[in-house]
């Protein structure tokens, strides 16, 4: 199960416009990771909701479920 992750960044201080991150998974789009100024968002694939972390809960998903490297 091998990632590849591809990004575009618009030309312009990071604000209210996202960076995208296209997760794909074996060559296959597996979804959109979104960063912003304000939070960090996850779209699956063929999906129409996206999941939103404020950058705070980010932070403590991180450091209690993220592993140590």
């Amino acid at each position: 199960m091998a990632h590849t992750v591809t990004f575009s960044v618009p030309e312009r201080a990071l604000g209210r416009e996202d960076i995208e991150f296209v997760v794909k998974r074996d060559g296959v789009r597996f979804g959109t990771l979104l960063v912003s100024k304000g939070a960090v968002e996850w779209r699956p694939t063929n999906k129409v909701y996206r999941r939103r972390l404020r950058w705070e809960r980010f932070d403590q998903l991180m450091r209690e479920s993220g592993r140590k490297v």
